[in-house]
């Protein structure tokens, strides 16, 4: 027996073919019976075929001139170029240059599974097409004597642009089950997922503060790495607002340009106005790598978060807090060298009712740090230098500004085995500081010369286990560290960049229990702990986790930061940590920061997730934090969201048909999430929404509440008509960008995964 050859490649199976290699591609034709003369003409009838490369033309009766390369056919004529389709009774076509004309067509286009009828189609050129008297839709036929599509566009022309994927329609009319809802005199729509200028789905919503608001935005596709979008809204009790983002894209740089503008809000007696830039820049030299780096955020006035909450896809999460940086960085790096300039100097938005005190500026700050990557004798070490101008106003901070000067100088010595760990490490902190103006023991600087050791180990123990029928390798990670650093008095030094670290797992194992400068905390601390974990024996994937840790403090804490009273227990609070992923449906994490002198939890945060297939996800989180003297405000809340199908309730489970595609037409979807708090007995925060898939349409209807200040909120209702392959008309925000950025795990009902393939609709 012979072996097989070796396939080989062809141009035939290339998704798309140049006007060269097709000019190329030879002739096929077929029927029934055919007359002719070779090289001239052939005359063909009875399941008339022409192939061509990737057009094939198929007609009762055809015609084929070879000079002019002309085909001519009548009688069910069906062109299949590349995956698009084209049927009707009349043809005349010069085949190479796909130009001519076809009357009574009707088409669909394999990218977007568009179809409709047409009077006539004339072929520009392989490229472009006009379609005259012609309907446009995505909805796809049914078997029905009766049936009518949910959504279609008729139009007195269309203009089909391949190279550019994107359609053109004029003097049409959009219908909606079967009622003309929209007038349209010009409108462009997208062929691809390819970007492309024009006019955006307008927004018109309602706002309990903003009244009815019409928004219309403008894209401008400038470039392939360029773009922007301009818009300008009309908010009833406001006026009007006008706004455009910038974006760029290129080898060594890109970044982001935001800015909105309202002249004489009415509400306010004012001009509004906001801007945001950011700007990241990277560039390669013989001197080493450079890079800069801007974050700059600026409103007009204290209300603008408030009045201005995030709007969807053209929201900026920076203004719509309290704190704005405007930070600008320039750094340098070659081996083991960096250098860093920083400014950052902050606005401050305040509220009479919950004033805040505001950051220090930077102005500037001043980093240069030598981290060696190849010491010998297997150790580690790094060299800090620090020197920041701290700036603010003294009416709010109550402290001198001052320029700190700090170094930081480490060295440890890693013992890694399989069993476990060892590492040593001797830190020296060594801090200046010069003020402004003196502090209360009259003294305009001060200094701090600090060491810190520590020894960091552990153990690593495995088993093989089984548990409720599955096997596991198991771990016991027992893990002892200790810190110490001499007590010095810092009470008089101002607090500029300091305060109390997070109580977790991470920070639990660190020398310093302050993250900043201005405190390093006198330590004689040992920190025991041990972890337990179940692993799959085939992938590592990590089932279960199970961890305690707590800290043993053998002399009272004298060091602290204003109004934080000093730790004196001999033990800490108890920490407490679980995660469960039993299964890719289910899990479960939980932390619990437990104090065994009253019997109680501190903190806790317990979170489940079921998520049993596409479309379906319930997450549920409870949340508790107790006062405590570095947290004057405690707060206890429960947070819930989901995305389910509501034809689950009677039985109708659906269908799920892949990634971006649904689980099939006439399903409802409830979405939502809410943020409730248990003291309060309230709705701190919610996201309510229903889903329709029609599938060639999906309707959805949000109601938003959020909480804008102690007092206010701002309540939208949000309606949006998405028509498959077409177009989003929205009623309000961007409800899509809403619930993606709210509910954990939401999936677009129709999303575009991939381009299909000429061959998935080849004749």
């Amino acid at each position: 027996m012979s072996a097989l050859a070796p396939l080989k490649s062809s141009r035939m199976l290339q998704e798309n073919l140049s006007p060269a290699v097709r000019a190329q591609m030879p002739i096929f034709v077929s029927g029934d019976r055919i007359i002719g003369q070779p090289d001239i003409q052939a005359l063909i009838e009875g399941h008339a075929e022409l192939r061509r490369a990737d057009t094939v033309i198929r007609a009762d009766r055809m015609e084929y001139s070879v000079p002019d390369d002309l085909a001519k056919a009548r009688g069910q004529v069906r062109i299949n170029r590349a995956g698009d389709v084209y049927e009707g009774s009349a043809l005349e076509l010069y085949v190479n240059a796909f130009s001519g004309f076809f009357t009574d067509a009707r088409y669909q286009f394999l990218k977007t599974q568009a179809h409709g009828e047409a009077t006539r189609v004339d072929f520009i050129d392989p490229d472009r097409a006009v379609i005259h008297n012609a309907s446009y839709t995505t909805c796809q036929r049914s078997e029905e004597d009766s049936w009518q599509p949910a959504w279609i566009l008729r139009a007195k022309t269309i203009h089909i642009d391949r190279e550019e994927e994107v359609g053109t329609a004029d003097g049409a009319v959009l219908e909606f089950q079967g009622v003309p809802i929209l007038p349209i005199p010009h409108i462009s729509f997208p062929l691809s997922d390819k970007r492309k200028s024009g006019l955006l789905p307008p927004s018109i919503g309602i706002d309990n503060i903003n009244g009815i608001e019409y928004d219309q935005p403008y894209y401008w596709n400038i470039a392939p790495n360029r773009d922007a979008t301009v818009h300008a809204a009309l908010m009833a009790k406001r006026g009007i607002n006008m706004g455009a983002e910038f974006r760029y894209l290129e080898p060594s740089y890109q970044g982001v340009l935001r800015g909105d503008f309202m002249p004489s809000d009415r509400l306010r007696e004012r001009n509004r106005w906001s801007y945001t830039l950011q700007h990241s820049a990277n560039i390669a030299s013989p001197l080493g790598g450079v890079g800069l780096n801007v974050n700059l955020n600026r409103v007009s006035d204290n209300d603008y978060w408030r009045d201005f909450p995030a709007r969807g896809a053209r929201s900026t999460d920076a203004l719509t807090q309290r704190l704005l940086p405007g930070d600008a960085s320039l750094h340098w790096a070659r081996g083991d060298t960096s250098l860093s300039l920083r400014t950052l100097k902050w606005q401050t938005l305040q509220d009479v009712n919950a004033p805040i005190v505001p950051p220090y500026d930077r102005l500037p700050q001043l980093h240069w740090r030598h981290a060696p990557s190849n010491l010998p004798g297997g150790f580690d070490a790094s060299l800090d230098a620090d020197t920041t101008h701290f700036r603010a106003d003294e009416r709010f901070t109550g402290q001198a500004n001052a320029t700190r000067s700090y170094a930081l100088a480490q060295i440890s010595r890693p013992f890694l085995a399989p069993a476990g760990f060892i590492t040593p490490r001797l830190q020296l902190h060594a801090t200046q500081y010069e003020f402004d103006s003196p502090l209360a023991n009259g003294t305009r600087s001060a200094h701090r010369v600090l060491p810190t050791v520590s020894l960091d180990s552990g153990l690593v123990f495995e088993r093989d286990a089984s548990y409720l029928g599955r096997s596991f390798t198991q771990t016991l990670e027992p893990r002892a560290f200790y810190t110490y650093t001499p007590y010095r008095d810092q009470h008089l030094l101002p607090v500029y960049d300091t305060a109390a670290n997070d109580f977790n797992f991470a920070s639990i194992y660190t020398e310093n229990a302050y993250g900043g400068q201005d405190r390093i905390a006198d330590n004689n601390l040992l920190t025991l702990g041990v972890t337990t974990r179940l692993l799959d024996p085939s992938t590592g994937a990590e089932a279960v986790r199970l961890g305690v840790a707590q800290r043993v403090r053998f002399s009272d804490q004298k060091v602290t930061l204003p109004g934080e009273l000093a730790a004196n227990d001999r033990l800490s609070d108890l920490l407490l940590g679980a995660g469960v992923q039993w299964t890719p449906q289910w899990g479960f994490d939980s932390t619990v920061q437990f104090n065994p002198k009253t019997n109680r939890s501190i903190r806790s945060t317990i979170s489940a997730r079921y998520s049993p297939g596409a479309y379906r996800t319930i997450s549920a989180a409870y949340r508790l934090q107790r006062a405590t003297s570095t947290q004057l405000l405690g707060s206890e809340q429960v947070d819930v969201g989901w995305q389910w199908p509501i034809n689950d309730l009677w039985g109708d489970k659906g269908h799920n048909l892949g990634p971006g595609r649904g689980q099939g037409g006439g399903r409802w979807y409830s979405v939502g999430r809410l943020n409730y708090s248990l003291p309060d007995r309230k709705v701190v925060d919610a996201v309510v929404g229903f889903e329709y898939d029609g599938c060639c349409w999906i309707g959805r209807v949000v109601l938003e509440r959020l909480q804008s200040s102690i007092t206010t909120a701002n309540t939208r209702l949000l309606f949006q008509l998405e028509f498959i392959g077409f177009s989003r008309i929205s009623l309000g925000s961007n409800p899509l960008a809403i619930l993606k950025e709210n509910v954990p795990r939401y999936q677009y009902l129709r999303e575009q995964t991939s381009t299909p393939s000429r061959f998935s609709n080849y004749d």
